[in-house]
């Protein structure tokens, strides 16, 4: 069938969906397209991303491994992108494939804005990143997983939110904080410890950077902070005025103190009561 002979109905309204248009027309361009009969274990795989909400803004952090099987693949992988204005997302999984994934999904988004004249809410972001997983089901089931981490400024309700899915497409309202990945029990119990709903967004950052050195410090696929090759979290922030990446510098300040208390007690900040 020819991209002339297809009906707008057989699109599903091409004029808001990019990836439904590409689907249609041009398949062999999805991402996973060239995986149908690839081996799960010999792609790289990405881990962790952390999200904590405050009420000035979301931050999103992410470490920069990525392992194969036993092995580090990559040591300053980037799996914290911004979607578009008001979003970022992070990746967990097949990393190849995933990093493909948010590329698309960020056409998608400027494409909506483009055709439409305004953007998609923030649900209505989430739910299409969630349709867009739920394509990947094939995939899925053969081991090439992708877990994103979505957070937003939601500027209808004017406050954070933090979105997470799983392999089948399902989307989930968090609340506070959340992690994905092989490290994100760790790094979720780390957050569970040092969260408080009125932080302000740079005690938020220096969350993150506490929860990854914890997740790091448990999970092999993990990589902490590499301060001899100046490698440290990817990190980025959304708020009411949009969404903007930490400077380098800044996160390495960030991971010079935390790394100094460390040095006193190794298993991080004591609770508080």
């Amino acid at each position: 069938m020819s991209i002339d002979t297809i009906t707008r109905a057989e699109l599903g309204d091409p004029t808001s969906s990019f990836s439904q248009f590409l689907r249609l027309t041009s398949p062999e361009l999805l991402p996973g397209a060239a995986l149908a009969h690839g081996d799960a274990h010999l792609s790289p795989t990405a881990t962790t991303i952390v999200a904590v909400a405050t009420p000035t803004g979301v931050v999103l952090a992410g470490d920069r491994r990525a392992t194969m099987g036993s092995m580090i693949a990559q040591r300053d992988i980037q799996k914290v992108y911004t979607a578009d204005d008001f979003s970022a997302i992070g990746i967990a999984g097949s990393a190849g494939l995933a990093i493909d994934l948010v590329k698309l999904f960020r056409v998608e988004l400027e494409h909506y804005e483009k055709i439409e004249g305004a953007p998609l809410t923030l649900d209505g972001k989430a739910n299409r990143l969630a349709s867009m997983i739920r394509s990947n089901l094939g995939m899925a089931l053969q081991g090439f997983i992708v877990i994103p981490l979505f957070v937003g400024w939601d500027l209808q309700c004017d406050r954070a939110r933090i979105f997470s899915y799983d392999a089948t497409g399902g989307c989930y309202e968090e609340t506070g904080y959340h992690a994905v990945g092989s490290g994100s029990v760790f790094a979720k119990g780390s957050l569970k410890k040092l969260y408080s709903p009125k932080a302000s967004l740079d005690r938020a950052v220096e969350m993150c950077v506490q929860a990854l050195f914890d997740a790091a410090d448990d999970d092999s696929a993990t990589g902490g902070p590499d301060v001899a090759r100046q490698i440290y979290p990817v990190v980025i922030t959304v708020g009411p005025d949009g969404a903007t990446q930490v400077p380098e510098k800044q996160i390495a300040v960030t991971t010079d103190r935390v790394l100094a208390a460390r040095a006193v007690r190794p298993d991080g900040p004591e609770a508080t009561l």
